[in-house]
């Protein structure tokens, strides 16, 4: 038996890259999925390999922009295995273009499909989980939403937003038994494949080899999948509201917010105290994306 034996998963955006090694890999340990995607003949592929393996799924086509879907989601986890016991909110777009660039509807349709699609989804997951008594939400993120990314405003804000999901669903849902973590994962992908295609194109002009995935700590789908397998289970059980981040070789924990720096004044500030104060002090440093150390 393996070690996600039982457990009734469904992921978003499963028909294809790594929400697809997700669901196969999820499946060989024991997982019975219900897997999503919005191309029909890329999502039976999924369920195929699913099968050939000696797996269970059931597909659910349509995009989770529409809130409909994500109900039928989580309705057919329910009818078709008796529940859910994990939603991982995989499902995405990109619309890069830089803000100067980017248009109204760009900046919607990747909200939408990243935050909105979530939300809709971990509700009707929390509304089945907390009937049956507990669960877990895995939100799937990006470095853009903790760093930022050249390009990326809507995907940025977006995974930054699934960031603010968590942190008020850690606040309202672990009081029904209901878990809520984030995971990073960096893998090779077709929608990662413009980075090494870049890294190809500098090293070239540069007369060097191109750098390997693994030297730009890329790992590839089926081993970034191990870490989704291994919050999915039982083992990952004292886990809760953390962010994880994982590419198959590395694995780190990224810190909550917090306060630095902090002074009280018994009166209120002037904005002449307080550049007094700040003139000495050095800002924070700013978070960078270390994906290969």
């Amino acid at each position: 038996m393996g070690v996600l034996a039982g457990k009734r998963v469904v992921i978003t955006g499963s028909s294809r890259g790594l929400g697809r090694a997700f669901a196969v890999e999820m499946a060989k340990e024991g997982a019975m999925l219900v897997v999503n995607g919005t191309q029909a003949d890329a999502l039976a592929e999924t369920v195929a390999q699913i099968d050939a393996s000696g797996g269970r799924a059931v597909a659910v086509l349509g995009s989770v922009a529409d809130a409909t879907l994500c109900t039928r989601l989580v309705q057919t986890a329910v009818d078709t295995y008796g529940g859910i016991d994990v939603l991982s909110n995989n499902a995405g777009v990109v619309r890069d273009r830089t803000l100067f660039k980017m248009t109204e509807a760009e900046f919607d349709e990747v909200i939408a499909v990243h935050l909105r699609g979530p939300w809709a989804c971990g509700k009707q997951a929390a509304i089945a989980m907390r009937a049956q008594g507990g669960g877990h939400i895995i939100n799937v993120i990006s470095n853009s939403g903790l760093s930022g990314g050249f390009g990326q405003s809507n995907y940025a804000a977006a995974k930054a937003g699934m960031m603010g999901l968590q942190r008020t669903w850690l606040l309202e849902l672990s009081r029904v038994g209901i878990h809520c973590n984030a995971f990073w994962p960096v893998a090779q992908t077709e929608m990662t494949q413009i980075i090494f295609d870049r890294a190809a194109r500098d090293a070239s002009l540069q007369g060097a080899p191109p750098p390997t995935p693994v030297d730009m700590g890329f790992g590839t789908a089926a081993e970034v999948a191990q870490g989704m397998i291994w919050l999915a289970s039982d083992a990952a059980n004292h886990f809760n509201g953390q962010c994880i981040t994982f590419n198959g070789r590395k694995t780190a924990l990224w810190t909550h917010p917090e306060e630095s720096q902090i002074a009280v004044r018994p009166n209120a500030w002037t904005h002449a105290a307080l550049a007094a104060h700040y003139a000495n002090i050095t800002p924070l440093r700013q978070p960078q994306a270390r994906l290969a150390d």
